[in-house]
């Protein structure tokens, strides 16, 4: 049995851009998060947004990516979109032994800076996105770059979850509940039945929400992959041949948010089930698509007690 790494947390999820500047007109402006830290390192700029609830959107650029291509190849493969979910640990040497005991072999390891120790599980082994498991020696903040937007008057914001679509949800939760000590609080499944999720949380927000394909009756001779697709066409549709994708980011707000297609922007409440990773009652009811959002979904979500407005029909 899987052992836990003990005190291990989700940390942030990580988008990658082309440049800062880019996000922030949809991640500062219009969903009001908070500069924290940011910096340029060798191959790759991190900086770090605060949302209303507390949780974290890290969004990377390259930088000086003739020394360190990494952020430069994933950008030219697959273009901008999600990168990475980071989870901190207290003890990375013990975390990586605890993972390899699990049959994972992390990789980028390195243990030389004693303010950051870091590590990664390749996403062919953890369900189809980078995990990095990092190890600080304490918070870090820094003042907002030039050009960064004033937040003042901006209502922030709350970052409620990261959806990802896996093709088997018990691999990703032996990876995400029993190795990276999350706790399951909720499952759901899709209205018209083709998916089912499981909602895994940690000490502080977002919720990981990891949606699969409800399970095959399994016919002898049909492919398993075959199998997911005759039930969940939408979520085997968006993982491909991959073992997951990050789906989307959900976010509570009043807001409505722009799109260079506004036509695309719909109402979740008009197609219940459509979306996956979205159950009737998260009152969703705006999706900004990947394609108007530097490769990355987003859902909005309506704040609790908040009055019904209008938002473009699908």
């Amino acid at each position: 049995m899987t052992a836990t790494i003990e005190g291990a947390a989700l940390d942030h999820v990580a988008v990658a851009v082309e440049r800062w500047p880019d996000a922030w007109p949809r991640y500062a402006t219009e969903l009001g998060g908070r500069w924290v830290s940011g910096g340029l390192n060798v191959g790759f700029g991190p900086a770090q947004l605060r949302f209303a609830n507390g949780a974290r959107v890290e969004v990377l650029q390259p930088w000086q990516p003739e020394d360190n291509p990494f952020l430069r190849r994933f950008l030219d493969r697959h273009g901008p979109g999600p990168h990475h979910l980071t989870f901190k640990v207290p003890d990375i040497e013990g975390a990586l032994d605890l993972a390899r005991q699990a049959g994972f072999a992390p990789v980028g390891v390195d243990l030389t800076h004693p303010e950051w120790l870091e590590a990664f599980l390749h996403p062919r082994q953890a369900t189809g996105i980078v995990v990095q498991l990092a190890q600080a020696a304490h918070g870090w903040e820094s003042p907002a770059p030039e050009g960064f937007p004033d937040p003042t008057g901006m209502a922030p914001a709350s970052f409620l979850r990261v959806s990802h679509a896996v093709a088997d949800l018990g691999v990703a939760l032996e990876l995400f509940e029993r190795l990276l000590g999350g706790r399951v609080v909720r499952r759901g499944t899709a209205p018209d039945g083709t998916w089912e999720c499981a909602d895994v949380v940690w000490a502080a927000p977002p919720v990981l929400r990891l949606v699969a394909p409800a399970s095959p009756a399994g016919r002898a001779g049909v492919p398993q992959a075959a199998q997911r697709a005759a039930v969940a066409p939408a979520v085997a549709t968006w993982i491909g041949d991959l073992p997951g994708r990050l789906h989307h980011l959900a976010f509570a707000t009043e807001g409505v948010l722009h799109t260079d297609n506004d036509d695309r922007s719909w109402r979740v409440s008009g197609a219940p089930g459509s979306l996956p990773g979205v159950l009737l009652d998260d009152d969703a009811w705006h999706v900004i698509e990947p394609e108007d959002n530097l490769g990355t979904r987003l859902v909005l979500v309506r704040p609790p007690g908040s009055l019904d407005t209008e938002a473009p029909a699908r």
